[in-house]
Parts: C-alpha cells; structure tokens; sequence
C-alpha cells in the first residue's frame, strides 16, 4: 500500500507542467497595454482631449475589468449618440447592448446619479441669477434624456438664493399635468419669494407649446399679488433649452 501511495505521488509530481497552461500565464491580454495608455492620456491632458468613447472606455474599465471594453463603449454610443445620451439612458435600454449587463447598467447610473449632484451642488447656497450657466448645465444633466415629462420648480428665497428643488409633477412622453395652485401653495409652504418653473421635452425639441405658455401665465397671475416672482420657465430637450423669459414670452 505504502509502494502504491508513493507511486501516485510520484507520477503527479513529476509530471510536466502544461505547454499550453504555461503559454496562457505568460501572454497578457492585448487590452492591458491599451488601457494603461489611455489611463496616461487622461492623466496628462484631461477628459476635454479625449473622445467620447475613450472617456466611457474609462468608466467601464472599473465595470468591466477582465475584458476589452471599446466594443461596449461604441456600442452605447452607436445606440443612444452621445456620452450624456449614455449616462442619461434609462437601465432597461443600456441592458440590451452588447456587454452590458445588469450591473453595469446600474453601475452607470450611479456615475449619472453622481454627475447630477455634482451639477446641483454648484448652485446650492448660491444667488441663482448671477449663476445661470450653472442652472442650466444642472437642468440639462437632471432632465435633458428623461423619456417622460417631468415639472419641476427651483424656489428661491428674497436673495435668490435655492432653498428647495423639487420635481412636482411627472407625466407621459408629451404630457404633465401642472396645477398652478399647488405650486403656488408649496412657495408659500417654503417661504419662496421667487421660483423658477422647469420641465423637459422628451422629442427633443424645447420650443414652447400653447399649453405651456398658457399655463406659465396663469402661475404668474396667481403668484404675484402674494409676492412670488416667476422669474422664467425653462424647457429643456436634448437638443438645447429654451427661456420663455428670454423669447419674450412672458
């Protein structure tokens, strides 16, 4: 019996390693080299030099270690156009692209939940009006790719500064349903001497409707004798924003 176990021993010691085995610890995946030179890109010159594709490639890089992730970069952006289209895609859709699965699909949404505080951050405790860019660059990452309409209003205090965003309506692809005296009840609410009314365009086109124009009127009315300024209404689509107040319209 002895005899037999060192037998055994023997014949799995000795034998050799696998050629092929060998040859796989050796060879490195082709995408290291790739993704080590374009992590040096970005530390050298920043996001603003690189592509949208090579600066998604270094998002999913985290997402998805083990694997080559330009397929997957430009299948997202073939799919929805743009780095902002990307971020802004619901899960359900990110899903059906190649390589993307359901964590990283949720992963990216994080990254997306992130970006948009960061945006809502720099016009927190700010007066609001001499920070316009900065509202709108948040307005467009919080609502630009939603694929519903959604109302929200940003209210200000006697210093323009934000105390309070909120989405107070949400609706279908063309339609919210907007009830100006619940809005003006939440100003009173929160002590707002201003608010600035905000909602989507899911087609893409942020030109005013009848509707809204009609409806921003009626805000108006009802919030100026209890000493609400409606300082604009802004529509945002994926292609651009528009101010009622700077077409005139109100």
């Amino acid at each position: 019996m002895a005899s037999d176990e060192h037998d055994e021993r023997g014949f799995f010691g000795e034998r050799p390693p696998s050629p092929i085995k060998r040859e796989a610890a050796q060879e490195k995946p082709h995408y290291l080299g790739h993704r080590e030179r374009l992590r040096e890109r970005f530390s050298a010159a920043g996001g603003d030099n690189l592509a949208d594709y090579e600066l998604l490639e270094l998002l999913l890089f985290r997402l998805i270690p083990r694997s080559d992730t330009k397929p997957a970069a430009k299948a997202l952006l073939a799919r929805f156009g743009t780095l902002a289209e990307v971020l802004g895609a619901p899960v359900n859709l990110l899903q059906e692209v190649k390589g993307v699965g359901p964590a990283v699909a949720l992963d990216l949404k994080v990254i997306t939940a992130a970006a948009r505080r960061m945006a809502r951050g720099e016009i927190s405790g700010r007066e609001v009006l001499s920070s316009w860019n900065q509202v709108l660059d948040y307005c467009r990452a919080a609502m630009a790719f939603e694929e519903r309409e959604h109302f929200r209003i940003l209210f200000l205090d006697k210093k323009n500064v934000l105390i309070a965003d909120e989405v107070q309506q949400t609706g279908t692809v063309d339609h919210t349903p907007v009830y100006p005296r619940e809005v003006i009840k939440r100003a009173l609410e929160l002590s707002a001497t201003a608010i600035i009314l905000v909602h989507n365009h899911p087609s893409g086109d942020p030109t005013p409707s009848r509707a809204d124009i009609d409806m921003t009127k009626t805000i108006i009315d009802i919030a100026k004798p209890l000493g609400i300024s409606v300082h604009d209404h802004i529509i945002i689509g994926k292609n651009g924003f528009a101010s009622m107040k700077g077409l005139l319209l109100i």
